[in-house]
């Protein structure tokens, strides 16, 4: 690690003394090249409040551990389907029925990138065992009423933007997200990140952890809200038995089951921050990655229940940053007036303080 970057290590060490940490690996790039890649703790579940050594401990995280980053993985299941619209084969502006014609929403491919399609929930309350199951909930999505006009207002489609993305790709391409994810992006990028894990990549991930056994509760918010709608549907999605099963980890949930290294995930954004070419591998054209990271939607998110500039899968922050934070405290993104991309990778579901801390680190550096 580059010396300049000392403040950024003290500060991850600083999570795993205090207790805030059990188990993480944080990649940074800067100016076009990996100037921090660290690594603490295990991949085996901790108790709450109980420290870890970042060294030495049990089952210790290693440079391959995947993680489960929940939203971080949107923008990379978009990329899937903004590789066809870049190869001409699917028309942002055109109705999503267009390619999936059972589709019922009068939403276009657009207004599913930026969540603005008026889905943001499954329609049909299904139980854990549904995630393994993409025909059913698509088919509950193509039968279903939006909530608002499409293109009028956002909510970001939490669950549900990976079936919508994921469906469009299979019906134009014929392939499951997975495996176009996999063969036409992870591979030619050498990416260490995937939907739909085999049984020798299940062996790689850590198990996911409350920081507070009331963190399920607290992240649904109200009872029969919209953001409790959009989030507790299938059931398990933030239940530790699920979330560290064979069922969610072999399951295509797109919108919040990537599993993934910070390395494979600052590689991807050096790879749209170059324009859309990685290692002499170009998958994007500069235009595409322009359109992609540009602000499509400024105004109300009506699940996150605040302002939101969302992209075609991303986030856009005032300081010109794009990238996606995941529920529990995983984040990528990157911030080309400062010149670096940040991935941050957690398996103790909590805030995302401990991201604000080593941003703050991270900006002392520059």
């Amino acid at each position: 690690m580059h010396a300049r970057f000392a403040p950024v290590r003290d500060c991850f060490h600083d999570l795993f003394g205090a207790g805030r940490e059990t188990g993480a690996a944080l990649s940074i790039w800067y100016d076009g090249a990996p100037v921090v890649d660290l690594l603490g703790g295990t991949r085996a579940v901790v108790a709450p409040g109980v420290p870890v050594p970042v060294v030495g401990a049990a089952d210790p995280w290693r440079p391959d551990t995947l993680v489960n980053v929940y939203s971080v993985g949107k923008p990379v299941a978009a990329l899937c389907l903004l590789l066809l619209v870049d190869r001409g084969r699917v028309d942002l502006d055109a109705p999503v029925s267009a390619y999936w014609p059972e589709f019922h929403a009068p939403a276009t491919v657009r207004q599913v990138l930026d969540h603005t399609a008026g889905l943001p929930a499954f329609p049909v309350p299904r139980p854990a065992g549904a995630v393994a199951d993409w025909g059913l909930l698509c088919a509950d999505l193509a039968a279903a009423e939006p909530e608002w006009t499409p293109g009028t207002v956002a909510g970001e489609h939490a669950w549900t933007y990976g079936h919508l993305v994921g469906e469009v790709v299979r019906r134009v391409d014929g392939r499951p997200l997975g495996r176009f994810l996999a063969e036409e992006i992870a591979g030619p990028w050498r990416l260490d990140l995937a939907f739909g894990l085999g049984a020798a990549d299940q062996a790689r991930c850590a198990d996911l952890s409350y920081a507070d056994p009331d963190w399920p509760v607290r992240s649904l918010g109200e009872p029969g809200s919209l953001r409790a709608r959009a989030m507790g549907n299938p059931a398990g999605g933030l239940d530790l038995a699920v979330l560290n099963s064979p069922l969610w980890r072999a399951a295509e949930m797109p919108a919040v089951n990537l599993h993934a290294t910070p390395a494979a995930l600052t590689r991807l954004y050096a790879g749209l921050l170059a324009g859309g070419t990685l290692d002499g591998v170009r998958l994007f054209s500069p235009e595409l990655v322009g359109e992609a990271t540009r602000v499509q939607y400024d105004g109300p998110d009506l699940v996150l229940d605040r302002q939101v500039c969302w992209t075609l899968g991303m986030q856009r922050e005032p300081d010109g940053s794009w990238g996606m934070a995941g529920l529990g405290g995983s984040s990528a993104w990157a911030d080309p007036d400062r010149g670096y991309l940040f991935a941050y990778a957690t398996a103790r579901l909590a805030s995302h303080d401990r991201v604000d801390d080593l941003i703050d680190a991270l900006h002392s550096c520059l």
